[in-house]
């Protein structure tokens, strides 16, 4: 039993090695180009400057879906009228909102020169809301690149749109994955949100520069829509609540067609959920989403976060066993012994290697999670997973989620 209990957690450490080692490293490592403005061709030392050529910059319609969001508009807006571009309009959806923000982009937004606005009026049964939305802006828009964001964002600078939309310049890439952090607030709530967004991070761009995209951010993302409308658009999920962006970009992303931004400037900031419960049924839509997973991806997946959780229990378990034979006077078998030295010393070099790269990762992600808690975060998510994990196996669902 004990030498099962060993090689089982062992073969869980050499997963999760593989994946820090060959897969989150290339994320840690990542060269990523600088630009400042559109007609910059100067990359710097650490760029590879054969990655993205520069050619024309194409127009871009930036994209916010919005409901009932008048104050994040009145911030957001001119922020985004001010970016640092030739050619660029901004399409915000307004759908359904009744807190006066048809009559705030109808009466106010006349400095706003590169703001237009559509109203939509009602719902329809055979899409959820924000699909529908988001369908008809991407008809709608007058470019046919778009870049989305939602109104509680905050581009980080000017630059933000110039740097998201650059790998496009490489004619052969049609999705650029970008990064969106959580304002950083007092209390545990906020340190699991930080955490849990720093790895879902590490985890879709890694993947995606490992040639196996399967998801982004729909706060920070860009496409080109004819590869939307190309592939149907929403149509195959268009009754599940959530996944315009992770389910999409699972059906459409691959490889050679996704590029991931990194550069701090072409982040946008969001605001996280401040209760408990709110946090809880935003991780439950997004639960709800991955089961819709290409078979291929969730088995990746899969693998990853359980291997993720085993290390951790089987540890534990590890620990219990040592001191039971400590309490018990029990000598392990010398089989026994070089496992549990070969296990041990394997699991504390997967501990220095996470806390290595992921905290190099959280360097270059606006420092989302301290290096020095990097442990105690691999921990807690390992908890986390495990018990999300029950909860969505055990769980069914019982009503609607709605996106907003």
């Amino acid at each position: 039993m004990i030498t099962t209990i060993l090689i089982a957690w062992l073969l869980m450490v050499s997963i999760q090695l593989i994946y820090i080692l060959f897969v989150y490293s290339r994320t840690a490592f990542y060269r990523q180009t600088v630009l400042t403005n559109p007609d910059e061709t100067n990359l710097d030392a650490s760029t590879a400057p054969t990655e993205w050529p520069v050619v024309d910059s194409p127009g871009i319609t930036v994209v916010v879906c919005a409901r009932n969001e008048l104050d994040n508009l009145t911030e957001l807006l001119p922020l985004l009228n001010a970016q640092v571009y030739p050619d660029f309009e901004i399409l915000v959806m307004d759908d359904r909102s009744t807190d006066g923000t048809t009559t705030y982009l109808e009466n106010d937004i006349t400095d706003l020169n590169r703001v237009r606005f559509i109203r939509i009026d009602k719902e329809h049964e055979h899409v959820t809301p924000k699909k529908y939305a988001l369908t008809i802006a991407l008809k709608k828009a007058t470019f046919s690149t778009v870049l989305l964001t939602d109104a509680d964002c905050r581009p980080a600078t000017a630059n933000w749109l110039v740097n998201m939309v650059a790998p496009l310049n490489n004619t052969k890439k049609a999705i650029v994955l970008g990064f969106s952090p959580y304002e950083k607030q007092p209390g545990w709530l906020n340190l699991l949100i930080q955490s849990e967004t720093l790895f879902t991070a590490v985890q879709y761009f890694s993947l995606a520069l490992a040639g196996r995209p399967y998801m982004g951010v729909g706060r920070n993302l860009a496409y080109r829509t004819d590869l939307f409308f190309a592939n149907k658009g929403f149509y195959t999920h268009k009754n599940v609540v959530g996944g315009d962006d992770d389910l999409f970009l699972n059906e459409v992303a691959t490889g050679r067609n996704t590029a991931i931004c990194l550069h701090p400037d072409a982040f946008a900031w969001s605001k996280p959920k401040e209760t408990w419960s709110d946090w809880r049924l935003q991780k439950r839509r997004h639960l709800n989403v991955g089961k819709y997973y290409k078979p291929g991806h969730k088995f990746r997946l899969g693998l990853l976060i359980g291997s993720h959780v085993l290390t951790w229990a089987f540890a534990l378990i590890t620990i219990l066993i040592v001191l039971h034979h400590e309490h018990y006077h029990v000598l392990f078998t010398a089989q026994e012994w070089l496992l549990l030295r070969i296990a041990t010393g394997a699991f504390a070099f997967r501990l220095l290697t996470f806390w290595g790269i992921v905290g190099r990762i959280s360097y270059r992600l606006a420092h989302t999670v301290h290096w020095a808690i990097i442990p105690c975060m691999d921990l807690t998510l390992s908890v986390y997973y495990g018990i999300a994990g029950l909860k969505n196996f055990f769980t069914r669902r019982r009503k609607r989620i709605y996106w907003r």
